[in-house]
């Protein structure tokens, strides 16, 4: 705790500077859009008699360690070189201590803090950002005992009616962010744990439900939008085969004669057949190693699948469209229903361009590699590891060079 709370401003203010240390690509983007708002919430969520100041520094390192205690002691040589008083590191990766999964934690003595933004989810990620970045320097600031959260909970409820009630911040001094937006799905629990380095962490309720949430912000964080692009050459190549077939009366009596059910099936296979060979032609399966824990590696595996899927979902269904387009124009109604032998409507075109999109996806995109190998492998967790690994190795000899 750094400081005790008082309702009364003095005349002369001092200055506070909060550094935030965010990982490069999502986090890096998240904290330059609410940067600019901070200090103005600070003073009013945090403390009134301070002049508050918020600088930025990406580092690498917050993105490559998923030890906490090595990203703190680096936030506080960062800290002490800068001379902040406090800082918050955000970082892309889950944390994992003691087995649970950790959503934050602070260091109040030195007013160090680290925070997963992937545990937050996808939803309102700006705001619930914001929030958790508050409510840490709160901790830090004010405290974390029990004391200080009641102090700090009764400060809260005066600050209502000086500044006017924020209904998009949480008015409770022991939430991480507001119950209001983090939903009921993932419920936190606030602890305030027996270590010399850690005074209060914020971890999930529920393990599954935190591991979904979890998951769901890592896809996030992968940005799946980016590596659509790459599906370019790949979509030419399937269409191309595609309409080949499209003349052969055998795929019209296949549509015909197959219900929904091996149409889905058909689907199914086409997008696994799809992703298994995207993740093995662009080496996308992180492997267990002796620096990485199982659940990392499971959670970065399934990361990269959920990511790929979005992308093979968007490019099926961009796929389907020109079939069905092309179908409508090329086959003339009546010389399909000469050859199927019964009457046909649009039901029959959209069967035909479902098959058609299966089997060109099958035959016509495997074997290719997206374009833009080095987009795609920049949408895997692991991958950008190792990269922002190599980056800190670089910069640390650099640094013994110049010495």
């Amino acid at each position: 705790m750094r400081s005790e709370q008082h309702d009364t401003a003095p005349a002369s203010r001092v200055e506070a500077t909060l550094g935030l240390i965010p990982a490069p690509d999502l986090p890096e983007a998240a904290v330059g859009r609410i940067v600019a708002n901070l200090p103005e919430l600070l003073r009013q969520c945090i403390d009134d008699r301070l002049v508050w100041h918020v600088e930025t520094m990406t580092d690498p390192l917050i993105g490559a360690e998923d030890d906490t205690e090595q990203i703190i002691a680096k936030a506080r040589q960062v800290m002490q070189s800068q001379g902040w008083q406090y800082v918050v590191c955000v970082t892309d990766l889950p944390i994992v201590r003691h087995g649970r999964l950790t959503i934050a934690e602070a260091d109040g003595r030195h007013g160090a803090s680290v925070l997963s933004q992937p545990a937050l989810g996808f939803v309102q990620p700006t705001r619930r950002l914001r929030d958790a970045i508050l409510q840490l320097v709160n901790e830090m600031h004010h405290g974390s005992s029990d004391a200080a959260r009641d102090r700090q909970q009764a400060h809260m409820a005066r600050r209502s009616g000086r500044y006017g009630q924020r209904g998009d911040i949480s008015v409770n001094a022991r939430e991480l962010v507001s119950s209001r937006y983090f939903g009921p799905f993932v419920s936190l629990q606030r602890l305030t744990p027996n270590e010399s380095a850690i005074d209060v962490r914020f971890v999930t309720t529920s393990r599954w439900r935190g591991y979904i949430q979890l998951l769901a912000g890592m896809v996030h964080a992968n940005r799946p939008w980016t590596i659509l692009p790459s599906f370019k050459r790949v979509v030419a190549i399937a269409f191309a085969t595609g309409t080949y077939g499209l003349v052969f009366p055998t795929l019209w009596h296949l549509s015909d004669a197959y219900g929904a059910t091996r149409l889905i099936a058909l689907m199914g296979t086409s997008f696994t057949a799809m992703i298994a060979w995207l993740t093995i032609a662009h080496g996308l399966w992180e492997p267990r190693s002796a620096n990485t824990r199982f659940a990392l590696v499971w959670l970065y595996n399934a990361t990269t699948l959920t990511t790929l899927f979005i992308g093979v979902v968007c490019y099926y269904l961009g796929l389907f469209a020109l079939f069905f387009t092309t179908s409508l124009i090329f086959i003339p109604g009546h010389y399909l229903q000469q050859i199927l032998g019964h009457p046909v409507g649009l039901g029959t075109y959209l069967g035909l361009a479902w098959l058609i999109t299966s089997v060109a996806t099958i035959t016509g995109a495997l074997g290719l590699s997206l374009e833009g190998d080095t987009t795609v492998r920049n949408a895997t967790y692991g991958y950008r590891q190792r990269m922002r690994h190599r980056k800190v190795t670089r910069l640390n000899k650099a640094s013994r060079e110049d010495i």
